[in-house]
């Protein structure tokens, strides 16, 4: 893979756009923890994935804006509950995100010698660890109706068939940054061929609860769901202006929380 800026790029935090006050992003990751499980008959050693993990590192400038969607007003009560952040690695509609269902462990300011004044913040994983996902909008999407949006290629799928069905369910992140109406209904659909052939359908556990307001969710469906290969964002609802993100983790391997 070659090298690529990191223009562009986008965080989320509960519904919050905090990207225009974000310097640089440290680590973003995660996994399973890699367990030793070396018997002593092995000439090498032996692996097994254990507890899922991740985390999500960021620097921010100082603000003092009182608008919500800066980064002080949002980062410094330093919430006791989960939150859901999303990094999206530039705004193209189908590229990759991690997600994250996280507790934010601190907010640590640091005076440089030139004046600047910026904070480390770090979100451990609580529950799922980190999901690199697909964005299934550009970015932000603007929605005034209810619409059915364009469709992102999941590829082949699972083996041993590779026909383009993931066999292991799906799980998916939503974050509403604005809503004008009473609510928005967002939900998933899948198709074998884009909607060629096979009629697009909901796909079964791939609707969000109806928001009425900002804030963030995740679903999932059941573990052993087949999901096909094309996916899309719909939305119904009474509305007349809902601006929202949407990512998706669809898993060809299995996959257990």
């Amino acid at each position: 893979m070659s090298k690529q800026s990191g223009l562009g790029d986008n965080l989320y935090i509960a519904g919050y756009d905090l990207s225009g006050d974000i310097s640089a992003l440290g680590n973003v990751g995660g996994g399973p923890a890699a367990l030793e499980m070396t018997g002593i008959d092995k000439s090498a050693v032996e692996r097994k994935g254990g507890i899922r993990d991740g985390r999500l590192q960021m620097t921010s400038f100082f603000n003092l804006g009182t608008l919500p969607d800066q980064a002080h007003a949002r980062l410094k009560t330093l919430p006791n509950s989960d939150v859901i952040a999303a990094y999206w690695r530039g705004t193209a509609l189908g590229g990759a995100s991690a997600n994250i269902v996280a507790k934010q462990l601190n907010y640590d300011g640091n005076r440089g010698d030139s004046g600047e004044f910026t904070f480390a913040v770090e979100a451990a994983a609580n529950a799922y660890g980190l999901e690199w996902g697909r964005s299934l909008t550009a970015g932000k999407r603007t929605d005034t109706t209810g619409t059915n949006g364009p469709s992102v290629d999941f590829g082949v799928g699972s083996p041993p068939l590779f026909n383009g069905a993931a066999l292991f369910g799906l799980q998916a992140y939503l974050h509403v940054f604005a809503l004008t109406g009473t609510s928005v209904t967002v939900k998933l659909q899948e198709s074998s061929d884009n909607g060629v052939g096979d009629t697009w359908t909901d796909v079964v556990g791939g609707a969000f609860t109806a928001a009425t307001g900002v804030g963030a969710q995740r679903i999932e469906t059941a573990r052993n769901q087949s999901v096909e290969r094309y996916l899309r964002v719909v939305t119904t609802g009474t509305f007349t202006n809902a601006v929202f993100a949407v990512s998706a983790v669809r898993n060809d391997v299995q996959v257990s929380f």
